[in-house]
C-alpha cells in the first residue's frame, strides 16, 4: 500500500479539474499594459524554466526535423520521445522554417510534430511565441525599416525567369519566387544591383535548388536567432547551449551565430555543404551528421555532450527501471510508448509487462467523451488489445509533458496525447496524478487518476472507442 493513498484521494478533485485542463505555456492578461503581448509571452516562456535553459534547439523543419522520405516518421518520433522525456521541462524548442504560417500549420496536421516554445517562419521574417503563436511586435517594427514591397514587386517583374510562388508564401516581409538552378546566380546578381539602385536594403536567399526569397536586409533565420539571443541576454536568461540544425542554403545563417553548436544533417543539400566548406570548415562546433534528419539531431546532442542522447524509443526493455530515468516526464513517455508497442505487437505478449503497470485500484479515468471508468479496469483491458493495431501504421506520441510536484511523492502531469492509425488522428489533453514509490532498490510510479478532454478540432467523428 502507498503511504499517500488517503492524501491522494483527498486532493484529487482539486488537482484534476472537471473542466478541460489547459496546456497553454504562456498566457496574456489585459492588465499587462506595460509590455507588449509578445514580450509577456516570452517572459512567461522563460519563467517556466527553473533557470537558464539547459539547451535551446533551433531546427529547420523540412528535411531536417521532418524526413519526408520516412513514411513511418520514425526519426521524428525518436526525437519527440527524447525531448519530452528529458528536455521539455528544462530546455527550449524553436522551429525555424521557410514555410509561411499557412504551410507550417498544414505540416503540423500531416506529421507527428511537437509544439515548440518559439516558432520562426517565412525564412526568419516572422517570430511567434507559445501555443497561440503570438507575433513579436518588436521584430515586425525592426523589419519595417528600409523595406518596401512595392519596389520589390516592380523590379522582380522585369525578370521573366522568376515565377511567383503561391499567395500563401507571400508575406509582409518576404516575396518568394521559383527560379531554375542554372539561372539563379545571374538573376540574383542583377536583381541585387537594381534593388540597391532603388535604395532598398534587401537580402536575396536561394535555397532548395529552386526557391528564391527576397527579404529585408535585417531578416533571415540567423538574424532572427541573434535577435532572440539578445532578448535572452537582456533578461539574464541566455541558454547554456544552443544547437542549430539545418539542411539547405537558407539555414546557413544559423551556423554563423557566435558560440552555437551546429549540425548539418546527413542529407544536407550541396549548397549548404559548399557554404560550410567556404566559411566554417575549421569550426569544430559544426558537424555533418552521418544520420538523416531528426536522427542526425539526436546524433549531434550525443556528439557535443549536450545532455541525454538516448531516445526512449531506442530502449527495448520496459521492465528494467533505471535510476537516471526516474521522473514523471519519462514515466508518461515510457507508458504510452509501451501502449503503442503492445497494440502493434512489437513486444512480447507477457504477463510480466501487464503486472508491471501500476494503477491505484480506486483510481478513475475520465475519457475525452466524459465517460468515467476504473483506471485499474482500463489497465487490465490492455490484455485483450494485444496486436489489435498490428500492420495499421498505429503510432502514439505525447507533447508538452509538464510535471508539477504537488506532494512529497505526488506528481500532477499535464500533457497532450495523440494516436494515429492510418490517416486518422485523435488527440486529447490529459491531466494525470502519479505517485512515486520505492520498494527496496525498485523505483516506480503508480497512476492514480487520469482526466482527458479532446483537443480542439481533434475529436473523432463519428466517436470511436477510446482505451487510454
Amino acid at each position: 500500500m502507498l503511504p499517500c493513498h488517503s492524501f491522494a484521494l483527498a486532493v484529487v478533485r482539486s488537482l484534476i479539474p472537471a473542466s478541460s485542463p489547459s496546456l497553454t505555456i504562456c498566457c496574456y492578461h489585459a492588465t499587462s499594459t506595460a509590455i507588449s503581448q509578445s514580450e509577456f509571452r516570452l517572459r512567461k516562456t522563460m519563467d517556466r524554466l527553473a533557470g537558464n535553459a539547459r539547451l535551446m534547439i533551433v531546427s529547420d523543419l523540412d528535411h531536417t526535423m521532418v524526413d519526408h522520405h520516412d513514411p513511418e516518421n520514425l526519426s521524428l518520433l525518436r526525437f519527440n520521445a527524447l525531448w519530452e522525456a528529458s528536455y521539455r521541462t528544462s530546455s527550449l524548442l524553436v522551429f525555424s522554417t521557410g514555410r509561411s504560417p499557412t504551410l507550417y500549420k498544414e505540416l503540423r496536421k500531416e506529421k507527428p510534430m511537437l509544439t515548440p516554445d518559439i516558432t520562426i517562419m517565412s525564412v526568419g521574417t516572422e517570430i511567434t511565441y507559445g501555443n497561440s503563436m503570438v507575433p513579436d511586435d518588436g521584430w515586425v517594427q525592426f523589419l519595417n525599416q528600409k523595406w518596401d514591397r512595392n519596389i520589390v514587386a516592380e523590379e522582380t517583374s522585369k525578370f521573366p525567369e522568376l515565377k511567383l510562388q503561391s499567395e500563401t508564401e507571400q508575406r509582409p516581409h518576404k516575396v518568394s519566387f521559383y527560379v531554375q538552378k542554372d539561372k539563379a546566380q545571374d538573376v540574383m546578381n542583377s536583381l541585387s544591383i537594381r534593388l540597391k539602385e532603388r535604395g532598398l536594403d534587401a537580402k536575396i536567399i536561394y535555397s532548395g535548388g529552386m526557391d528564391l526569397d527576397i527579404l529585408p536586409q535585417g531578416a533571415g533565420k540567423g538574424q532572427a536567432l541573434a535577435y532572440l539571443h539578445k532578448k535572452f541576454i537582456d533578461a539574464g536568461k541566455l541558454p547554456e547551449n544552443t544547437l542549430v540544425c539545418g539542411d539547405s542554403g537558407n539555414d546557413a545563417e544559423l551556423f554563423s551565430i557566435p558560440g552555437v553548436h551546429g549540425v548539418m544533417v546527413s542529407n544536407a543539400q550541396e549548397e549548404l555543404l559548399q557554404w560550410h566548406a567556404a566559411n566554417a570548415k575549421d569550426n569544430h562546433k559544426i558537424i555533418h551528421a552521418s544520420e538523416r534528419c531528426a536522427s542526425g539531431i539526436i546524433q549531434a546532442i550525443h556528439h557535443f555532450n549536450l545532455g541525454p542522447g538516448t531516445s526512449p524509443r531506442d530502449v527495448g526493455n520496459f521492465l528494467e527501471p533505471k535510476a537516471d530515468n526516474f521522473d514523471a516526464s519519462h514515466e508518461v513517455v515510457k507508458f504510452y510508448l509501451f501502449y503503442e508497442r503492445w497494440r502493434r505487437a512489437e513486444i512480447e505478449n507477457s504477463e510480466a509487462y501487464l503486472t508491471s503497470l501500476k494503477s491505484f485500484p480506486s483510481g478513475v479515468l475520465i475519457d475525452p467523451s466524459g465517460t468515467e471508468k476504473r483506471l485499474h479496469d482500463c489497465m487490465s483491458s490492455l490484455k485483450s488489445c494485444y496486436g489489435d493495431r498490428q500492420g495499421k501504421n498505429f503510432r502514439v506520441w505525447v507533447d508538452q509533458v509538464l510535471p508539477e510536484q504537488v506532494g512529497s511523492d505526488l506528481w500532477r502531469v499535464v500533457f497532450k496525447k495523440c494516436e494515429q492509425s492510418g490517416g486518422e488522428r485523435q488527440c486529447c489533453i490529459s491531466t494525470a496524478l502519479l505517485s512515486s514509490d520505492k520498494v527496496g532498490a525498485q523505483k516506480g510510479f503508480t497512476w492514480l487518476h487520469v482526466h482527458q478532454t479532446w483537443l480542439e478540432g481533434a475529436a473523432p467523428n463519428p466517436p470511436k472507442a477510446w482505451l487510454l
